[in-house]
């Protein structure tokens, strides 16, 4: 998968269209439920907060994801709450950026994309004799106070209301490329890259960590995506309560879900979704699709029309078991191992030439514990559309490396074709490509990329002289692909581990099951069926993720009644969790296709049964 982050800062959310394709998917919040805005919002908290106090002046804590409109968020509350004393913690305790910078500077290395995972803890950022004079300061105060800012229940751990102001990642990367700084940073003019590197290597790692811890206790939960936002969120900053979002959490990992797609421009991007998804018709073009993504993808939760915006990662850290599964959980932690996006190159240019790391590179250099093994599912295709895949039996290893280090000093351009293999790729074709795989789509096709999840350790070898949509250069690492380049994955190799046709498992009763993918080197199994009328499937105690790559709608029906039918159109991803365990997918009333297939992936070795 290509790195995403030299993407122009006029990125988008997709208009109205003519598509049946949901873009805007939404998970009902328990009967009952109101969303507040504004003043009410804010007042509602005051009152919760007054019950705990008794006679002493209430203690709010507002701890807000970093990159959260901290200014905005104190506006409205001292709009709201005049008589509060509104106090920023981040102004009152935290460290130095000079002192966080040594602090993380092995975290962020010099290297323009690529850090290493911290595994820090939000205390570091933080004075801790400023905090406990903060908190002392607290004691004998008539009037209420309340406590805004990234980390700021550390200074008040027992507080009489605790809200936290939680946003997506795609927001943030959203408000970076708009100018954003990094928490507490000058640097908003600093490449979009090295700001992406800082949020994803530390702040978010540190941030997840955090909130995790805050869970189980939190009274209200506040849509940050909504507050200052740069990418259109359409809706105002809702509030719900604490116990309806974890109701409505653990209600979501019960039953069928999608994520909110998130559509990006890209230098190679192509116009199929635009085309087939009801996309904005006049945008550039639409390159990536991230439609299964929950580390970066948001959740829309819904009472009575109004939404709530919260990261898709809170289901994951808050309800792991229930959606991965009790094996996939032991075995990758609150973590989604599984992800599914598009690469649309139709009428648009080649990926990037790249390679990805093996587990053991990525294990050391940067601290990730597994790495992004992959496969193209080709939703569709132009008849002349190709995947570039493996190394051409025979070749001169150093003298590819020779070539490709003349390409990126601009010297001369990279002869892929004597190089690499080029494989005619057809509608339904299905490639797998494992780590340390030379490989690359290129134009003219619609790719369901089926993935594990460590998606920004692409190391680009040949980028065919392009810059990106910001007019920079998009980085190669030569250096990091050259000692990942499995140099035995020949034409022939190749040809009977990646680029095999399906293997038949059984065809009856109108179905037939398929084996897809991936190589026995990949951790995820992927099977497709074809069916005319409804089949029957069962997660067998692990998380499956399924798009529906043919056919114009079904319906997932539960076996016992848990959980009203969920409808899903042409090219739709979605979750089933765990939980679920049997269920059903079947046309629907309105369908008019005479076929239908889904493509659905899960971890191999955690279900109870691998045919399911």
């Amino acid at each position: 998968m290509p790195d995403t982050r030299s993407a122009s800062p006029t990125t988008t959310r997709p208009v109205a269209g003519t598509s049946n394709y949901v873009r805007q998917p939404t998970i009902k919040l328990p009967a009952g439920t109101r969303v507040e805005s504004g003043d009410a919002a804010w007042r509602a908290v005051l009152e919760s907060a007054r019950g705990r106090a008794g006679d002493r002046g209430p203690v709010i804590v507002v701890d807000c994801y970093p990159g959260t409109d901290l200014a905005t968020v104190i506006n409205e509350i001292a709009a709201a709450l005049p008589d509060a004393d509104v106090i920023d913690v981040e102004e009152a305790a935290a460290r130095p950026i000079a002192d966080i910078d040594a602090r993380i500077a092995d975290n962020l290395t010099d290297d323009r994309v690529f850090g290493v995972l911290s595994h820090a803890t939000i205390d570091i950022f933080y004075d801790a004799d400023r905090l406990a004079a903060l908190a002392t300061d607290l004691d004998g105060r008539a009037e209420p106070v309340v406590l805004v800012g990234w980390g700021a229940a550390l200074a008040a751990p027992d507080a009489d209301a605790l809200v936290l102001v939680d946003m997506a990642r795609w927001e943030l990367q959203q408000r970076h490329r708009a100018g954003a700084p990094n928490w507490r940073c000058d640097n908003g003019a600093e490449d979009n890259l090295r700001k992406y590197k800082r949020g994803f290597f530390v702040e978010w790692r540190v941030a997840d960590r955090h909130k995790r811890t805050l869970f189980e206790k939190i009274d209200f939960v506040l849509d940050g995506n909504a507050i200052g936002h740069s990418s259109g969120a359409g809706h105002p900053a809702g509030m719900i309560t604490g116990d309806a979002f974890r109701t409505g959490l653990a209600d979501a990992a019960k039953a069928p879900l999608r994520v909110v797609p998130f559509f990006d421009p890209g230098v190679w991007g192509g116009h199929w979704m635009q085309q087939n998804l009801g996309l904005d018709p006049a945008a550039a073009n639409f390159a990536w699709c991230f439609d299964c993504v929950p580390e970066e993808n948001s959740l829309l939760l819904e009472a009575d029309g109004r939404v709530v915006e919260i990261p898709a990662l809170d289901l994951v850290l808050l309800q792991p078991r229930e959606l991965l599964g009790a094996k996939t959980f032991a075995r990758f932690g609150a973590e989604f191992p599984i992800r599914f996006d598009f690469l649309d190159t139709v009428g648009g240019g080649n990926l990037s030439l790249q390679v990805h790391p093996l587990t053991d590179y990525i294990q050391n250099t940067f601290g990730m514990h597994y790495t992004q093994d992959e496969s193209y599912y080709l939703l569709d295709a132009s008849d002349d559309a190709k995947v570039y895949l493996g190394l051409k039996t025979g070749i001169d290893r150093q003298a590819m490396l020779d070539d490709l280090r003349a390409a990126q000093r601009a010297e001369r351009p990279f002869d892929t074709d004597a190089y690499i293999n080029a494989f005619p790729a057809r509608k339904h074709d299905h490639f797998a490509i494992p780590a340390g795989t030379v490989h690359c789509s290129g134009a003219d096709s619609m790719v369901l990329e089926i993935s594990a999840t460590p998606f920004i350790f692409t190391f680009k070898l040949w980028d065919w002289g392009r810059v990106g949509l910001d007019g920079v250069p998009r980085p190669v690492h030569l250096d990091h692909g050259a000692a990942n380049i499995q140099w035995d994955r020949d034409t022939a190799w190749v040809q009977k581990n990646l680029a095999a046709g399906p293997e038949l498992i059984s065809a009856a009763d109108g179905v037939r099951e398929e084996r897809t993918g991936l190589h026995e080197l990949e951790f995820i199994e992927v099977r497709r069926h074809w069916f005319a009328d409804r089949v029957d499937h069962d997660t067998a105690g692990t998380v499956n993720v399924l798009n529906l790559v043919e056919g114009d709608e079904v319906e997932v029906v539960s076996v016992d009644g848990s959980f009203e039918p969920f409808v899903v159109h042409y090219a739709e991803t979605f979750i089933v969790p765990a939980a679920v365990g049997r269920y059903q997918i079947r046309r629907t009333a309105r369908s008019r296709s005479e076929q239908f297939a889904t493509v659905k992936a899960y971890v191999r070795g955690t279900s109870d049964g691998e045919g399911a």
